[in-house]
Formats: structure tokens, sequence, C-alpha cells
């Protein structure tokens, strides 16, 4: 089999790339004509946000194998590849998918995010241990403090980042580095959102490259007592002055800003805090010549401290010789028999050229 990628993958990673590259232009070209906080409302039309609770059809076609040129590989770096399927739905509002959290222990009951502020929830099949389905899909819009969706009047979207603490649930807001948080006991993806506090320096991330993934401490983590109850806030690109991706506690015992090393022109896109303490960060990269590349590293939970530079070793690779799309969600859950699982989620820019895939491995030990 070719060892080339599709001519469809590389369309759809080319036009991420293109996407990624023309946005900072026109960061620039507002940034003249308007306030560099909210944008003046209705400049911009969110045709993909949803606009009221709606059930969606779900369509999933299975990934039989990672790596097509090589059918017999399961293992890529520390992690084994259970299964993956392909998402397509006829809701015109399903896509954009940027953050994903479980809502139960089994890797079932789901709770995702659209890049144009909507909620998706939903429950995966199983057969066995490979997915097969979504079943039970809902979207709704996400609601500010008025009770009103955050993609009226301030046109509040990118919202990229997604984070869970018991019932509270907080979003990222990647143009306007703001966070919302949400508490489910009132009303589920029908809650209202607040803004909470953040450090000054969040605020200052670059357009377009700010607040990309986020992650609580719980209260009773013991590999890290003085990160305990923190919101880790992640920078997509945000540089400090040595070149490395810029992070922040927010809340907890030790709140301040520490930097991950950025090494391979790689970004952050997500992260997710594991049982065992480790802090599982989601990156990627496009270039021209190598198209697009996603990594996961393990960063020690215990070495992060306010003006750290902390990095970690890379467990998994994968370039447009598997099955990759713009990755830009993972969580973990563990299973009945110990075993730890990692989902991913892509985010498909509401693009013919990308898709929407949902890909689970499993964490060699």
């Amino acid at each position: 089999m070719s060892t080339h990628p599709s001519r469809r993958s590389f369309l759809g990673h080319a036009a991420a790339g293109l996407s990624t590259l023309a946005m900072p232009r026109l960061a620039q070209a507002q940034a003249q004509l308007q306030p560099t906080v909210e944008p003046p409302p209705r400049i911009l039309q969110l045709e993909h946000a949803v606009a009221a609770p709606v059930s969606v059809e779900v369509n999933a076609r299975s990934i039989a194998n990672f790596e097509p040129r090589d059918r017999s590989r399961t293992r890529f770096g520390s992690l084994d590849f259970r299964s993956g399927l392909v998402l397509t739905s006829p809701y015109r509002g399903f896509g954009g998918l940027s953050g994903l959290r479980f809502l139960d222990g089994k890797g079932e009951r789901f709770l995702a995010i659209s890049d144009q502020g909507g909620w998706f929830t939903g429950t995966i099949r199983y057969s066995g241990r490979e997915m097969v389905a979504l079943a039970d899909v809902e979207a709704a819009p996400l609601l500010g403090a008025d009770g009103r969706p955050i993609t009226e009047k301030r046109l509040w979207y990118d919202t990229e980042s997604l984070a869970r603490d018991g019932s509270l649930v907080y979003v990222g807001l990647e143009r306007v580095n703001q966070i919302l948080r949400y508490d489910f006991a009132k009303g589920g993806t029908s809650a209202r959102g607040e803004l909470i506090a953040v450090p000054p320096g969040l605020r200052k991330l670059p357009y377009n490259k700010g607040l990309e993934a986020m992650v609580v401490v719980p209260k009773g983590q013991s590999q890290a007592q003085a990160l305990a109850g923190s919101l880790i806030a992640f920078s997509e690109r945000g540089l400090d002055p040595g070149g490395n991706l810029v992070a922040f506690l927010i809340g907890g015992p030790t709140p301040g800003q520490f930097s991950v090393r950025r090494s391979e022109n790689y970004d952050i896109s997500d992260a997710v805090l594991l049982p065992s303490g480790d802090l599982l960060i989601l990156e990627r990269k496009f270039s021209w010549f190598t198209g697009v590349n996603i990594r996961i590293r393990a960063i020690p939970l215990k070495s992060i401290a306010p003006g750290a530079v902390v990095d970690g070793l890379t467990l998994f690779a994968a370039d447009l010789g598997h099955e990759i799309d713009n990755m830009e969600g993972i969580d973990a859950h563990v299973t009945a028999d110990g075993e730890t699982v990692l989902t991913l989620i892509s985010d498909d820019n509401f693009s013919m050229l990308q898709r929407t895939l949902l890909l689970q491995f499993a964490l060699v030990e």
C-alpha cells in the first residue's frame, strides 16, 4: 500500500494550515479597526452556532487501522490503538469540536464543545472494547450570565478549552482570553456562565493563539498538594522570553505563571490529568513540508510551580501516514480492568475537506 497520505487528507490539513497562517494577518487588520478585547456586535456571522437545544443525528464509520500502510500494527509509542470513528451528521451545527470531557467514569457519557459556542452531549456505544456509535446526542448553546447564547451581542466564540471539577465546568474563550464557569447542578447545558477572574497575563495572550487547554487539579490530588484546587490554563502559542509556551495557575494555594518547554514548533491543543499524577499535553503542528503532526507529552504534575519551565517525555507521535486530523481534544478514563484509555477528538473547522475523528488508545505502562 502507498505510504503517501490521501489527497483528501492532505487537502484537509492544507486548508487547516492556510487558516492558521491567515488568521494572524486578519487579526492585525482587525486590530486597526476595532477594540482588541471584544469585536463590535454582528460583524461576524456564525453560521454554525447552535441557536437552541436540539437532538442531533450522528453517523459513525469505523476506523479499522490507525496506520493504513501497516494494518498489523497497533502499538504506537506508549499507546495501543483500540478503535476509531469518523463522525458525520446532517445537522449543520455539528463540528468544530475542540474540547471533550467524560461525565462518567466509564468513558461513555461525554460533554464536548464546538468552537462556535455550542455544547454537545451524548453517549459512546461500545462492542467489547471498540467504539461503534454515538447515541442520544444533543446540542445546546452556551449561555451567558444573561441567559442568552454567548454568540449573540458580544459574539463570543472560539470556545476552545474545557475543564471539569465535579458539577463545575470551565470553558475558555480563546480570542478574548476569558473563562466562563458553569454549574451543571443548575440545569446542565442550560446553566448560565459566569466570568471568573483571570491573571492579567492571560488577557494579554496573542489573538487566535491564546487560551487553548485547561485542567482542574482535584483537591484530593496527593501527588501535588501545592496545586490542589488549581485551574491550570495553557496557551496555544503564547510565548515567554525564552520562547516557551505560557501557562497559568489560577486559584489554588500557589497561583502564578509557568512555562511548558516548546520544541519542534509544536503548539498546545489540549491537556488531561491522569490519576497517576501525570499531566498529558496534546500538541500539534503544521508545515507545507510535513503536513500535520501530533504528539502527546507526559509532564509530572509535581514539577509545576510558579516560575517553573516544565518538560516531559513524548509518549506518542503521529503524522499524515496515520488516521489523524486536526486533533484538539483529549480525555481519559480507567476501565474496570484498570486500563487507562485516552480518547482524542478532532476539530473539522466545518470544512468539507476535514473530518471529525474520535480515536481511542490504551496507555501502555
